[in-house]
């Protein structure tokens, strides 16, 4: 019997340390990016007012809570983020105009233009679509919307720029989101 319940928990502890629940949305404990395995930094629910908006999970190579230290390595990061209400391209494509206002004020022309870029790829995203950012080094920021590869943005000052929304000075979608994708 005491066999038995110890298999029983080391399933149980096996399947908790492959996904972490937040908000009802399964966030796996890792992801492969070209053959790299990237781990959950954290994951953390985006509110707006009362409404649960989506909930967001940051992989990176090794888990790290300092924002700078993020933003300076050069390696692939994958943000993910998983609506649980739908929302408008333009409320998406505003989003992301303030993130960067409030968190990459200086930010050069190419990144602006990225941007730009960025917010044309934007369409409504409904409930259980997602939107995906993988940044690989030397290639850029491949992005996805509701499943479908959009292009590839260029450039690791726009990669930290788009990571920057969630974990700069002024994150969109708050400090306690920000310190949960954080993984504190």
């Amino acid at each position: 019997m005491k066999k038995a319940a110890l298999a029983l928990s080391l399933i149980l502890a096996a399947a908790a340390a492959e996904a972490k629940d937040v908000a009802g949305v399964n966030v796996p404990d890792s992801v492969s990016v070209n053959n790299q395995n990237l781990v959950l930094n954290g994951a953390g629910l985006r509110k707006k007012l009362f409404i649960k908006v989506y909930v967001g999970a940051l992989y990176l190579t090794a888990k790290q809570s300092d924002p700078a230290a993020i933003i300076a390595a050069d390696s692939p990061r994958r943000m993910l983020m998983h609506f649980l209400y739908g929302v408008s391209k333009s409320q998406i494509s505003e989003a992301w105009e303030e993130g960067l206002a409030d968190n990459t004020p200086n930010a050069s022309a190419e990144v602006k233009a990225n941007f730009v870029k960025l917010v044309s790829w934007m369409e409504p995203i409904d409930k259980g679509k997602q939107l995906v950012f993988t940044y690989v080094p030397g290639s850029g920021t491949i992005v996805e919307v509701n499943g479908v590869a959009k292009g590839t943005l260029a450039g690791k000052a726009t990669a930290d720029a788009i990571v920057n929304t969630w974990i700069g000075p002024k994150p969109g979608p708050g400090d306690d989101f920000k310190k949960a994708v954080l993984g504190k």
